[in-house]
């Protein structure tokens, strides 16, 4: 897998392509928190890693930009539950 993961901020995601599928995290930022709201990877790359890759790579942006998540997206919020490191990163609100 390609392990590429690029922050398109003027589509407001995260984005990676794999075998010519493109794969998405889709955010919304506001001020110092972000919102994970879908991620979107195609039937054929299932089962790869893509979404994890994606995942990561936001929650690594959210820290270095010392953002606050809402993970409103399941897959993201799965992937916090599995990798601690990242659960400080949740807002309280959250």
């Amino acid at each position: 897998m390609n392990d590429l993961v690029t922050n398109n901020p003027y589509r407001h995601r995260f984005e990676t392509t794999v075998d010519g599928q493109v794969a998405v995290l889709n955010y919304k930022q506001d001020g110092k928190c972000i919102t994970f709201i879908h991620t979107e990877v195609p039937q054929k790359l299932a089962g790869r890693g893509v979404g994890s890759a994606l995942a990561k790579a936001g929650l690594t942006y959210a820290r270095e930009q010392g953002l606050q998540v809402i993970p409103k997206c399941e897959f993201v919020a799965s992937y916090i539950e599995k990798h601690s490191e990242f659960g400080n990163l949740l807002s309280s609100g959250s």
